[in-house]
């Protein structure tokens, strides 16, 4: 599996010495429906570092071939269009040590705003960091009323703006490092799953990887 999402290849290309390409994506999808890869991934993730939390989101583009799947009612599979066309926007938690915390995805038109105060709520950092894309009102009061020390600049249409600490903000490099790591997976910087289930479990296989490492 983790030999697929590194090479970015198709299901059928994977070397015969993996064996048979349908079993292991198979398995995969098995893994994807009874939560086994989501469990491995919490279960890594628990283990963070609440000092400082950032959320960042990078868009990866989606494959022609990943935009297959019947349309139900209610579901969302993540892939939307933008400016370069078909892509899914993927947003990522890290904590201060640079482990993923949380994970999710969405179409790629969507705004960031949308994800971070939802993500906000899994978990209990000390200060947070983000982008001027978080500059938002109800946000920045959540986390004044939870006691979180908030490091996000404002935007230039504010009349008055924020100080925040430009030594904690200075981390944010750190989220950035992840988002170059994960798209050195192939199969990530390029989502050719047709599935959300199964590229958000790929990603959490990745991040829990690059996290033991």
């Amino acid at each position: 599996m983790l030999y697929r999402y590194r090479a970015g290849i198709p299901w059928r290309d994977l070397p015969a010495r993996f064996g048979d390409w349908k079993n292991v994506h198979r398995r995969l999808r098995r893994w994807c429906e009874s939560g086994v890869i989501e469990r491995i991934f919490r279960h890594l993730a628990s283990d963070h570092d609440n000092e400082y939390m950032m959320i960042n989101s990078t868009i990866g583009r989606a494959h022609q071939h990943s935009a297959g799947t019947r349309k139900k009612r209610g579901t969302d599979q993540a892939i939307g269009r933008s400016r370069r066309g078909l892509t899914t926007k993927i947003h990522a938690v890290v904590d201060a040590s640079g482990k993923a915390a949380i994970l999710s995805l969405t179409p790629g038109q969507r705004a960031d705003i949308t994800e971070a105060e939802p993500l906000l709520d899994e978990v209990e950092p000390k200060a947070f960091i983000a982008d001027k894309a978080d500059d938002a009102d109800p946000f920045i009061k959540k986390l004044k009323e939870r006691q979180i020390t908030v490091a996000i600049p404002s935007r230039r249409s504010r009349r008055n703006p924020r100080k925040i600490s430009s030594q904690l903000y200075k981390n944010r490099n750190i989220i950035e490092r992840l988002s170059v790591r994960l798209k050195q997976f192939g199969g990530v910087a390029t989502r050719y799953d047709k599935l959300k289930s199964t590229f958000i479990a790929a990603m959490q296989l990745v991040s829990a990887i690059i996290g033991l490492n």
